[in-house]
């Protein structure tokens, strides 16, 4: 029994240590040094966040892509025809169909996201420049940086080719829908880690590794309140 009961101790101390070790490391990250200077903010994008998730948001139309050849709006309840962004995340697909509220989070669907055994979906919204709301932090972000974040998006589709293929039937509200997605998630490959990669991709600073939403906007200026 004493033996069982100390490899017991062991178990959770092991377990307690990696959970430390997980979050100190994404902690420290944002206090290294930037090695990338920002680049011109020639095109009007942002970062959204909750505290827990964020999306990319960029414009519904610019000369590089129209996102409605994308994500056809067909598939949403409604598209505001003053809708001058489209907000863009990826995540756990189990996660997101049935977690709309935090109210609606389970230990098994948490562990299930984690385990990195489930599919993923992409979640798009289109916004007002009303809809953005008070969490938004400005990118600095050039054509290039632009092209280079329609490419990590169009890439992390299904089969990586649009239009986007949806998932009929599913949305939290009239504005937004979900569509089949590359990757799975799991505890060093979260929603955040997707939206880190295309800021790296795209020049802007950021974290080094982002799996929470601070890791992605610590190094963003808020955007300006209208």
């Amino acid at each position: 029994m004493r033996r069982a009961l100390f490899g017991i101790g062991w178990t959770i101390a092991g377990t307690l240590a990696a959970v430390a070790l997980y979050a100190a490391t994404a902690f420290s990250l944002p206090l290294l040094p930037v090695g990338t200077p920002a680049p011109a903010a020639d095109i009007e994008a942002y970062v959204v966040s909750n505290g827990v998730h964020t999306d990319l948001v960029l414009p519904v139309r610019s000369e590089r892509i129209d996102w409605t050849t994308v994500f056809d709006p067909a598939h949403f309840r409604s598209m505001p025809p003053d809708a001058s962004f489209v907000a863009i995340g990826w995540g756990d697909r189990e996660f997101f169909l049935n977690t709309p509220e935090w109210r609606d989070l389970t230990v098994g669907r948490a562990v299930g996201a984690l385990s990195g055994t489930g599919r993923s979906l992409m979640h798009v919204t289109w916004l007002r420049r009303a809809d953005l709301g008070t969490r938004v932090w400005r990118l600095p972000l050039d054509a290039a940086g632009h092209d280079a974040l329609v490419q990590h998006i169009t890439a992390t589709l299904h089969d990586g080719t649009t239009p986007a293929r949806p998932v009929p039937g599913r949305h939290y509200g009239p504005t937004d829908a979900f569509f089949e997605a590359r990757g799975a998630y799991d505890l060093f490959t979260t929603c955040n880690t997707w939206t880190g990669q295309g800021l790296r991709a795209a020049r802007v600073p950021v974290s080094p590794w982002t799996p929470f939403a601070p890791n992605v906007v610590s190094r963003l200026a808020p955007a300006p309140r209208p």
